[in-house]
């Protein structure tokens, strides 16, 4: 089963590129864990016929793998044109763009009972509407879709375009009028057993902003973190590594024998309240390994490129 965890830094690459078999072979980038092959907002218009083009040639190339490969599709009917592709099967599924309450019907018939695990990029202005978001929710869930997605994506760049901002170049979203929106999603969505995922940070040369933005995104249960450019990834894998400390918490939490409520570390350990936190925490030892924080932004800086 396919696990949101295992996403990590998820690079967009826009569905024009000419180097996409590499990529998704796992030749070029190899310590990339997932990835998205756009037909949206990162081509033009004028451009979808030849990413289709691109994409079916690419499929044709696909070998196996154990990397996370999806399609973003432009629209529902751009994606019923992808699923009619010969070798659609290879990828592990869907990007589904600007989803809301009007258009999330229109993916998921044409993708019911596919095996593929889709995820849906929430970025409209419906997003700002907590009541519209617990209604798409409960709507998901009432049609058994849940099973369908891995995770929900936030769509940072769209949702500072409905409020006419880009993103600052000296602090984090968490610092902008999306902080609230952000928190607001994860109150909705996460409770009820929906992943979901950072958005991209676009300043190339600010790495340590983009350290302690991940870092925030993690603090807050988010699994992965979009990325667009290939110098990203070492910096956001190093942040989801896990210190030391709470691997030996997570460790004892979990210990058959352990009692009801303990100390360890001069902090309060309560099985029945800490038990699934200290889960996610050997997850995420399992697959980016352990480290001491302090030396995250360090790892960072010593790994791009």
């Amino acid at each position: 089963m396919t696990d949101a965890l295992k996403l990590g830094a998820t690079l967009y690459i826009p569905a024009i590129r000419e180097n996409m078999a590499a990529i998704a072979n796992g030749l070029k980038y190899p310590q990339l864990r997932s990835m998205v092959f756009c037909t949206e907002d990162s081509i033009h218009d004028k451009d979808v016929e030849l990413a289709l083009a691109k994409i079916s040639d690419l499929l044709a190339q696909m070998q196996p793998s154990e990397k996370l490969r999806f399609i973003r599709a432009r629209n529902p009917k751009v994606l019923e044109r992808l699923l009619a592709l010969r070798g659609i099967e290879k990828i592990d599924g869907f990007v589904f763009p600007k989803v809301d309450l009007l258009n999330y019907r229109d993916y998921f018939s044409l993708v019911a009972n596919s095996g593929f695990k889709n995820m849906l990029t929430l970025e409209s202005k419906e997003v700002f509407e907590q009541a519209k978001m617990c209604v798409l929710r409960d709507k998901l869930l009432a049609a058994n879709y849940q099973d369908e997605i891995l995770a929900l994506r936030i769509g940072g760049n769209d949702l500072l375009q409905h409020l006419g901002l880009r993103r600052p170049i000296d602090r984090t979203l968490y610092d902008t009028p999306l902080g609230f929106v952000i928190y607001q999603l994860i109150n909705v969505f996460k409770p009820y057993g929906f992943e979901l995922t950072a958005p991209v940070f676009e300043h190339l040369n600010k790495n340590e902003l983009l350290i302690k933005e991940t870092q925030q995104d993690i603090s807050c249960g988010l699994v992965g973190k979009t990325a667009i450019h290939p110098d990203q990834l070492n910096i956001i894998e190093a942040c989801f590594r896990v210190d030391y400390n709470d691997v030996a918490v997570a460790k004892a939490i979990l210990d058959k024998e352990a009692t009801a409520v303990f100390k360890m570390n001069d902090s309060m350990c309560e099985i029945a309240t800490h038990r699934i936190w200290a889960d996610n925490v050997l997850k995420r030892n399992q697959i980016y390994g352990s480290q001491h924080l302090a030396t995250t932004l360090q790892h960072g800086n010593a790994n791009q490129g």
